[in-house]
């Protein structure tokens, strides 16, 4: 039986979600509590990586159940949540077809990003949104985003992990970027069909770098679909990842 998996996790306590020889990330702590219910070793595959310090509302995650056990879907989630810490949530499990790919069948995923614009940033909200006190222009960060809508070359806007080939694949479709006003700043709201290394960071650094007077919109905007064969610009920061949080996966 297949199993698809939605999580929460807050971030902060983590090296992200990606499984290491350390053993303190997201999928490695899963991973244990698979196996200590199945009794035997599981390994859960997850809809993509996130950072360390970065959150999750709703990843998800398949995995296969042995044969030999008779729990049911529903009685996964309290049989995994008794055995992680509680910054990390199993919130549903439901049986899915044997095909299911917890990455490959995810057809869009959506990520906001918290901005906290107080002067002082309140200690319950640390880790939990990128504190920027310097004063911003909420209409050019608005424009900045509406930038990146729809499909583009974003290799100005991804990190390299080390493998990039010459084909590879920069071109990723923005349908949705939003800002919404917070009583204390401002979330950002990306959707996408799928997003590069490290690329909603490098997006919200961006337009949040224009807001504040220090790259001209026309700049930010040829850091899209740069000619190919050259040096490519890369967005003048990444964001931390204390803001981001992956709110939806698509199927």
């Amino acid at each position: 039986m297949r199993l698809k998996l939605t999580i929460a996790y807050d971030g902060r306590p983590f090296e992200g979600w990606q499984a290491q020889a350390g053993g303190n990330t997201v999928q490695d702590l899963l991973r244990e509590a698979l196996t200590a219910t199945a009794k035997e070793p599981v390994r859960p595959i997850g809809s993509g990586r996130t950072d360390a310090g970065v959150h999750a509302l709703a990843q998800v995650a398949h995995f296969d159940a042995p044969d030999h056990l008779t729990l049911n879907p529903y009685n996964w989630v309290p049989a995994l949540n008794t055995k992680l810490p509680a910054s990390i949530r199993v919130l549903a499990c439901e049986e899915v077809a044997a095909d299911f790919h917890a990455r490959f069948s995810a057809t869009g995923k959506t990520y906001r990003y918290d901005l906290c614009t107080d002067p002082v940033l309140s200690p319950f909200k640390a880790g939990l949104a990128w504190h920027l006190p310097r004063q911003l222009d909420a209409d050019v960060l608005a424009q900045a985003l509406q930038l990146f809508r729809g499909r583009h070359d974003f290799q100005g806007f991804a990190a390299n992990r080390g493998n990039e080939a010459p084909d590879t694949d920069w071109s990723r479709t923005i349908h949705a970027a939003d800002l919404e006003t917070l009583p204390d700043g401002y979330r950002i709201t990306f959707h996408g069909d799928g997003f590069l290394y490290k690329m909603v960071r490098l997006l919200t650094g961006g337009a949040v770098h224009a807001a504040q007077g220090r790259i001209r919109l026309d700049d930010l905007a040829r850091l899209l679909d740069q000619p190919t064969g050259l040096p490519h610009g890369k967005s003048p920061v990444c964001a931390p990842a204390d803001g981001l949080y992956l709110q939806e996966v698509f199927y």
